[in-house]
């Protein structure tokens, strides 16, 4: 058989499981949700042992410090994996819940009634907890998945959903229900972005490339952000050693993530005092600062910051930093510069705050607080699915509600239009 007809026919059996899956009632899915948890504790030592092929495979080609990160486990990391299924398990069923109920002159009762979306497509890089955090996201919205992780962590993730697949198969779910490839051939890529009507969404989560090339191919509607290109300005009237506490975790906590700040810009009226302690302390944690010719004269040996720097997601120990003239400035940069992604303010007037919240267009807004919780698990939606830059359907952190849609149910006794 062709690799044309394996896609399309793996396509309609995982149809054909998301609609068995849609039935499932609220306690055979948490029920579920806790076994499978129970499962990735219970098999740690594996997938770690199969997550150390991955590792090796990733230095040895060279892969960026950035992407090692993202790829290595833990013991830890499997638990929080765990637990964000059990937190998932916690949270309320959205498939059935009523949205709206409009009583109309005529007697007809319509209710907007929340669904699951179908078949959802999750192709991405680097992170094996997207296998767990995905498979249990998709389970408790009612979707079926087919999951499509990248070469580097092919042994990691084909470890994880083994595991969790394997519960599914326990309580009576077909083993198509949620589907991985591991197939790493990019043509098979292309031929699930075809597959209109048997795939419902496509979900990339990478690099700016994949994403691109991903909605660039698709015939099926795709939900995206491109990159994180995350800013934090600091006022003229901050607590500046909160801004520092903020800075630095923004940038350092985990630089190899889209929430990271890759630009941090300060008023002209705190900058020469804020500066030379910010700098020194993120030159402490490794941080090479990249900065306009304001930020050179106050902090002499800082490489100068060129015109792609500003649009730059770094992923890594780097910063941009700019001193801007005042709030109009910085919120102009970030609207010229930044993705729409995840953007603070650091600021005690609250006038200058309720003007960055209103006029800074971006999925997530910040007053005095790191852009590091833009996560669907901090946002208490037990974990996310992705995060989107889009304005259509979802934006943000994606959990259970934003994996459903809706559709109206009509009562009536008779009524026919005249």
């Amino acid at each position: 058989m062709s690799m044309k007809n394996d896609v399309a026919q793996l396509c309609k059996r995982v149809k054909c499981a998301s609609r068995e899956l849609a039935l499932l009632d609220t306690k055979a899915k948490n029920d579920l949700l806790v076994n499978m948890a129970y499962a990735l504790m219970k098999n740690t030592a594996y997938i770690l042992k199969e997550n150390s092929k991955d590792i090796k495979y990733a230095k040895r080609n060279g892969l960026s410090a950035a992407l090692i990160d993202r790829l290595v486990l833990s013991s830890g990391r499997i638990k929080v994996m765990a637990d964000s299924l059990v937190r998932i398990a916690e949270l309320k069923d959205p498939v059935g819940q009523i949205i709206e109920t409009v009583n109309r002159p005529n007697g007809l009762i319509i209710k907007k009634v929340r669904v699951p979306i179908g078949v959802i497509l999750i192709i991405y890089e680097s992170r094996p907890n997207v296998t767990s955090d995905c498979i249990g996201l998709c389970l408790k919205s009612g979707n079926s998945v087919i999951l499509r992780g990248g070469s580097e962590a092919v042994h990691s993730n084909a470890a994880i959903h083994g595991v969790m697949i394997k519960e599914a198969i326990k309580k009576g779910l077909s083993r198509d229900t949620f589907s991985m490839i591991t197939d790493t051939d990019r043509r098979v890529v292309n031929e699930l972005l075809v597959q209109e009507g048997l795939i419902d969404l496509v979900m990339p989560r990478g690099g700016e490339s994949l994403i691109r090339e991903v909605a660039k191919r698709s015939r099926i509607p795709v939900i995206k952000h491109y990159k994180g290109v995350c800013h934090t300005y600091v006022d003229e009237s901050a607590d500046l050693e909160m801004a520092e506490e903020i800075c630095l975790n923004a940038k350092v906590q985990r630089p190899g993530v889209c929430n990271a700040m890759e630009t941090m810009l300060v008023h002209r009226k705190v900058a020469g005092v804020f500066l030379k302690s910010m700098i020194e302390r993120f030159r402490k944690a490794g941080v090479e600062i990249r900065g306009c010719p304001q930020t050179k004269k106050i902090v002499k040996d800082v490489v100068a910051a060129k015109e792609d720097d500003w649009y730059t997601e770094y992923l890594d120990l780097i910063l941009s930093v700019k001193v801007v003239r005042d709030i109009d400035e910085a919120i102009g940069h970030i609207m010229k510069y930044g993705s729409y992604h995840s953007d603070a303010i650091v600021a005690e007037d609250k006038k200058a705050a309720a003007k960055f919240l209103n006029e800074v267009d971006s999925a997530c807004v910040y007053v005095n607080a790191s852009t590091r919780f833009t996560d669907g698990g901090e946002f208490g939606k037990g974990a996310e699915i992705g995060i989107s830059t889009d304005k259509i359907h979802a934006r943000g952190p994606m959990g259970l509600e934003e994996l459903t849609s809706y559709k109206y149910v009509v009562y009536g006794n008779g009524q026919i239009r005249k």
